[in-house]
């Protein structure tokens, strides 16, 4: 069986140019990157304002697993599904991470027969965008420490500096450093750290951004530290947004891509979904809107996360509305909810998934009656399913009133999809009661109550004293109106990642409280999250080599 990078490189792709015209985009708005790159300038979604957008539909999952799950890779299948039954759809996905490609998760550009491509430039370093927000971030980092050493006019308080330098990589040792030392001239001494460049706020600021100005707004409002007296610093004080927005001019475009069968694919952003909101750009997903009869897109990990986010954050700034949404799901993933070993979930075990098959069942429960948007389950099958297995997985979501469409997508592309696709198009002809969560008139910890209480199912919200006096903090500063981004562990509802499945009976328990001002929303910290993840003991770069004609191998 070939791997997903030698199915990739045996695909014949098409001139990009194609593709731009292939999505309805005039030539004089691409950027070619090569002849299967380009970026689309943004003046593009105001000259195209008076055209009605498309359905827009959201792929999302259950809780992950360690035998996976397929969202990705169902999410262009659907979208090649759509065109292989007429339909005109556009993709629009996220950038993955150099940090995941080398560690432990591999690449984020689907699997099998349902991928977009170039698969290798798109999981390493693709158009660039990723150095040039890291280039921004550490640009007002260097800033920052240079107005304290040149004199501290703004009275920063050296101690209470909560921006961080990144690197896109995986890289523990950067987690916590002190820096400035070897004398005046080397700089202040402090306790600082790096972020990895997904967790940057320049991140999910780009990815909220309507426009230039509106990026350049959002970066002048994020806050750097504080100062003596307890009074927020920000970029815009630093006089950094101009040139931070010089830097992220290019990066701001989406970037047009295909799949293997030459659906248009927007691939643009990848804030982390446990530490920001986990989806790809708002520019980009309008232009799959303007472009596209229907436009497929993701959040990232399963519901309780990247759904919760996309729709209480991303649809909420951008005034989006899902007409449908897409719950990926594995007859394997439900059994390892159900405790058994990733070693044993090819033998058919009926205890076990009934077991497991809370976790599907709440999060379809989520999309359908708390969100209020029409779905259908999208089960990945896999050669070792057995029909008693599917049944048992149909019979339990129609009790719910929900459809299970079994998605072939990874062995056969957008044949494999044609069914999720029609059922998807039904969907869309229903009508969609988008609700959000919560009232941004709530308080953060009425908030965070709600996302517990009716997300993720738990008893309620406990504040440590140290996030109580935040929360006072940041609402006595005017930020209590924001929204909540959640960071949690993605393996649980519940803030520790051993209790799979749906777990009852709990409570959550939030240590911090921090603004991204600039982004807009308030982020929550609950368990032990990370945003400086390290490397496995064997990492996926190990596996990853490039010959002396330039072809690569071992990327997935």
């Amino acid at each position: 069986m070939k791997t997903d990078i030698e199915i990739a490189q045996a695909t014949p792709m098409r001139h990009i140019s194609e593709i731009a015209r292939t999505a309805g985009v005039d030539e004089k708005y691409i950027e070619f990157y090569g002849n299967h790159m380009a970026k689309v300038d943004y003046s593009l979604l105001t000259d195209m304002a008076g055209k009605p957008d498309g359905k827009l539909v959201l792929v999302t999952a259950i809780t992950p697993t360690p035998a996976g799950e397929g969202k990705t890779t169902t999410t262009v299948g659907v979208s090649d599904g759509l065109r292989k039954i007429g339909k005109k759809s556009v993709v629009a996905l996220r950038e993955p991470s150099l940090g995941p490609v080398f560690g432990v998760k591999g690449g984020a550009a689907g699997g099998g027969y349902s991928q977009v491509v170039p698969m290798e430039d798109i999981n390493l370093h693709f158009t660039g965008d990723f150095h040039a927000i890291g280039a921004a971030n550490n640009l007002l980092a260097a800033l920052l420490d240079n107005h304290i050493f040149q004199g501290n006019d703004l009275n920063i308080d050296t101690r209470r500096i909560t921006w961080k330098r990144c690197v896109d990589m995986n890289d523990r040792q950067l987690r916590f450093i002190t820096d400035g030392l070897g004398g005046r001239v080397n700089g202040v001494p402090r306790e600082d750290g790096f972020d990895i460049t997904v967790a940057s706020e320049v991140m999910a600021v780009l990815c909220l951004s309507a426009d230039i100005n509106d990026l350049k707004n959002r970066l002048a409002r994020m806050i750097v530290g504080y100062t003596r007296d307890e009074k927020p610093v920000t970029a815009g004080q630093l006089n950094a947004q101009g040139a931070m927005a010089a830097l992220l001019k290019n990066a701001l475009k989406p970037n047009l891509v295909q799949t293997l069968e030459g659906t248009p694919a927007f691939i643009h952003g990848g804030p982390f979904a446990n530490i920001a909101h986990g989806c790809n750009s708002i520019i980009a997903t309008r232009m799959a809107l303007k472009l596209g009869d229907y436009a497929v897109t993701e959040a990232g990990f399963g519901a309780d996360l990247g759904a919760e986010k996309f729709l209480d954050i991303k649809c909420r700034s951008a005034n989006l509305r899902p007409a449908a949404a897409v719950v990926v799901a594995t007859v394997r993933a439900l059994k390892h909810h159900g405790g058994v070993p990733k070693a044993d979930l090819n033998s058919k075990n009926l205890e076990a998934l009934e077991t497991g098959l809370p976790n599907l069942l709440r999060h379809v429960e989520n999309v359908t009656k708390v969100y209020g948007i029409p779905a259908v389950v999208a089960l990945n099958r896999f050669p070792t399913d057995t029909e008693e297995e599917l049944a048992l997985v149909a019979k339990k979501c129609a009790a719910l009133g929900v459809n299970v469409v079994l998605s072939e997508v990874w062995g056969k592309g957008g044949e494999g999809g044609a069914k999720l696709a029609e059922e998807v198009v039904r969907l869309c002809e229903q009508p969609s009661a988008h609700t959000y969560t919560y009232g941004l008139d709530e308080s953060i910890e009425g908030k965070l109550n709600s996302i517990v209480t009716k997300v993720y199912r738990g008893e309620g919200v406990d504040l440590t004293p140290a996030a109580k006096k935040q929360a006072d903090q940041l609402t006595a500063l005017g930020f209590g109106n924001l929204p909540i981004c959640m960071a949690k562990t993605q393996y649980s509802f519940t803030d520790n990642q051993a209790l799979a499945c749906a777990p009852k009976d709990f409570r959550i328990t939030v240590r911090n409280l921090k603004v991204s001002a600039g982004a807009g929303f308030i982020v929550a910290l609950a368990g032990d999250i990370m945003t400086m993840p390290g490397l496995p003991k064997v990492p996926s770069s190990e596996r990853i080599d490039i010959d002396a004609s330039g072809k690569i191998t071992g990327l997935f």
